[in-house]
C-alpha cells in the first residue's frame, strides 16, 4: 500500500484531520523562509497531539548542525528530511533515519543521487522551481523517474486528489507527499481536501493490488 505523508502542518486541527483520515506521517517545516514554518514551541505542541503509529518528519533546508540538534533536543522527530544542498555525510550524522529531497528536472541523474545518498531511507522527488526549495504546488514529468531506483521513492510536487491516482499508477512510489494540494491557504489545510486525497490513494491501491 502506498504510504501517505501530509507536509507543512501548522495547526492542531489540521493534525487531527490528517490522523483521522489515515495518513502515515506528518511533516513539520523548520525552515524560516517557508510560509509553513513552525517554531520550536509550535512543534512541541503539535507533536504532543500526534497519535500512535503516525510518524513525525522534520523538514530542513541547508541547516547548521546546531540548528538540527536544537530541534532534536526539543521535538520528538522520527525522520529527518533534507531539502537543500546537504551532502550525505551531513544528513547521516544525527542518528536518525533521513530522506533526501531531489528537485527533479531534465538532466538530473536520479540513479547517481540514489548512490550518493545510499544511507537515506528514500529519495523524495519534488519539482525543480528556480529559487524555491519545495512547496510550490508544481509537478514535474514523472517519466524522468527511472524504474527500480536503489532507494524507495517518495513522490512529491503538485499532487492533489485529482492527479494522485494517475501518479501512483505511473510511478508506483513507496509513498506520496502532499502539502499545497490539500490547502486553502499556505500552511492552512482543508479537512475535505485531505480526506479526498487519502481516499484517492487508497482506491487506486485497491485497483492495483
Amino acid at each position: 500500500m502506498t504510504r501517505i505523508k501530509i507536509c507543512g502542518i501548522t495547526r492542531e486541527q489540521d493534525l487531527h484531520a490528517v490522523a483521522s483520515c489515515g495518513a502515515d506521517a506528518i511533516g513539520l517545516v523548520f525552515y524560516a523562509k517557508s510560509p509553513r514554518h513552525v517554531s520550536l514551541q509550535q512543534a512541541v505542541r503539535l507533536v504532543s497531539q500526534v497519535p500512535p503509529f503516525v510518524s513525525v518528519v522534520g523538514l530542513f533546508v541547508n541547516p547548521t548542525v546546531d540548528e538540527v540538534r536544537e530541534v532534536l533536543a526539543n521535538v520528538a522527530l522520527d525522520v529527518l528530511q533534507f531539502h537543500g544542498d546537504e551532502p550525505s555525510v551531513f544528513c547521516a550524522q544525527f542518528g536518525k533515519p533521513y530522506l533526501k529531497a531531489i528537485r527533479v528536472k531534465a538532466g538530473v541523474d536520479l540513479v547517481e543521487c540514489a548512490a550518493e545518498f545510499s544511507s537515506a531511507q528514500g529519495l523524495l522527488l519534488d519539482a525543480f522551481v528556480e529559487g524555491t526549495q519545495g512547496g510550490t504546488g508544481e509537478s514535474f514529468d514523472w517519466a524522468l523517474i527511472p524504474q527500480n531506483l536503489a532507494l524507495p521513492v517518495i513522490l512529491s510536487g503538485g499532487l492533489h486528489a485529482g492527479n494522485v491516482a494517475a501518479a501512483i499508477k505511473q510511478v508506483r512510489p513507496y509513498a506520496v507527499d502532499v502539502s499545497s494540494g490539500v490547502e486553502i491557504a499556505k500552511g492552512i489545510k482543508d479537512a475535505a481536501k485531505i480526506a479526498a486525497f487519502i481516499q484517492e490513494v487508497k482506491q487506486i491501491d485497491i485497483q492495483l493490488s
